[in-house]
């Protein structure tokens, strides 16, 4: 069986080492080590160029090491094109491009779910229904964009997009 690709922003890895979020911090472990094996891990050339520009070097070494080994996709024409409609509706600040081009990676890619712990722009509920209703209007499949609120919830993140029902993942939350 094809395990779900599961993409990674930038946030998840640094999460993993970043000792003044300790909830965070022991959350994102026990996901690396308890879910991420069923899943297939992927990143994109914009997270390896923003985990290259980590100031801390050894933060730096740790997080290349850590996502060593995943598939990277590419920061596409396509994903680009995608990202400017996800800024030009006002999903994303202009100012956070780089959020919209996360989305639009995973999306492009067909990934079934984008992780991340970015609160502010990436994962907040409007933005997970303003660019659930894009990919419909654009006939562009299904990703879900995940911030699982509590260990619980990541947990109960099905290993399969197609097993996710309609609506279900529509904001992001998973069902309690």
């Amino acid at each position: 069986m094809t395990k779900t690709r599961i993409y990674l922003d930038t946030t998840v890895p640094s999460a993993y080492y970043d000792e003044r979020a300790p909830d965070r911090q022991r959350l994102t472990r026990q996901f690396w080590t308890e879910r991420l094996p069923g899943f297939k891990a992927v990143i994109s050339d914009i997270v390896l160029l923003e985990v290259r520009d980590t100031p801390d070097a050894e933060k730096r070494a740790k997080m290349e090491e850590l996502v060593n080994g995943f598939d990277i996709l590419v920061f596409s024409e396509e994903a680009d094109s995608l990202a400017q409609e996800y800024v030009k509706r006002g999903i994303f600040p202009e100012k956070y491009t780089s959020d919209a081009n996360h989305a639009a990676i995973a999306v492009v890619n067909g990934v079934g779910y984008l992780m991340s712990w970015n609160f502010e722009h990436l994962v907040k509920v409007k933005t997970r229904r303003e660019v659930n209703l894009v990919y419909l209007l654009n006939n562009l499949g299904r990703t879900c964009l995940a911030l699982p609120k509590s260990a619980r919830h990541v947990m109960a993140m099905p290993l399969s997009i197609e097993r996710i029902q309609p609506g279900q993942c529509a904001d992001g939350i998973w069902p309690d």
